[in-house]
């Protein structure tokens, strides 16, 4: 069985209603990420990030997957598939995927301040400035910030070196280090771009092939042509 992975961004999350970071009217026009995303932040000001987060979390609440979701989910009939995700919602989950790598972290959990393996569910309940978690420090948003490293880039950089084929869906490749997993690919590997302007991305070389479209319209079209390959 060949091995495929799916590197998701916003961009297929944003066709369910959930808002981007970068674009025209992404969540960067509206707030400053040293305010709400950063370390710094969470240190200066935790009542405005966990509001920020809690937002997030109730707008997660009231969206469904879409179409792309559900036909990724299809390609685990006939491929070894790992969906390495740079998003934080849970919608390939709840459309049934099974393998999945969060690099950013996941909204419907909070960890420990003082220790990042202590994380538990928290579903889209709110976080408040008086929660604590089980070692008594304070519960925080189980979420990779600006100024922290990303704990899972090491394991999907392993995935990546091993895959026969690399769906890259819904992203800008300009956030890193998630950007650089194109560059572990083998010689080998077929890798497809799939975004509303694929072709052109500044990162794409001759050896990626491009597809410009909503996630939506065009993952279904080329699942059903992975399929009919094996």
């Amino acid at each position: 069985m060949q091995k495929l992975v799916v590197l998701t961004g916003a961009g297929i999350s944003a066709e369910s209603g959930l808002p981007t970071f970068r674009d025209s009217d992404g969540l960067w026009n509206h707030y400053r990420f040293e305010e709400i995303a950063s370390i710094d932040a969470w240190n200066n000001n935790p009542e405005d990030v966990l509001a920020f987060y809690n937002m997030r979390r109730k707008k997660l609440s009231e969206v469904e997957p879409n179409a792309a979701h559900k036909a990724l989910v299809e390609l685990e009939k006939k491929y070894d598939v790992c969906i390495i995700t740079q998003n934080v919602d849970n919608l390939h989950e709840r459309a049934g995927s099974k393998n999945i790598i969060h690099l950013h972290g996941e909204l419907t959990k909070a960890r420990s301040e003082k220790n990042p393996d202590l994380v538990s569910e928290i579903g889209y309940n709110d976080i408040v400035p008086n929660d604590k978690a089980s070692d008594g420090s304070r519960l925080r948003p189980h979420i990779v910030w600006f100024g922290e490293g990303v704990p899972m880039i090491s394991e999907a950089i392993k995935i990546v070196q091993q895959t026969d084929i690399f769906l890259i869906i819904g992203t800008s490749l300009q956030v890193y280090p998630a950007a650089s997993l194109i560059n572990y690919t083998s010689k080998h590997c077929r890798i497809i771009f799939i975004d509303k302007k694929a072709d052109s991305n500044a990162a794409v070389s001759a050896k990626i092939k491009c597809i410009n479209g909503l996630s939506s319209v065009q993952i279904p079209i080329l699942v059903d042509e992975l399929l009919s390959d094996v």
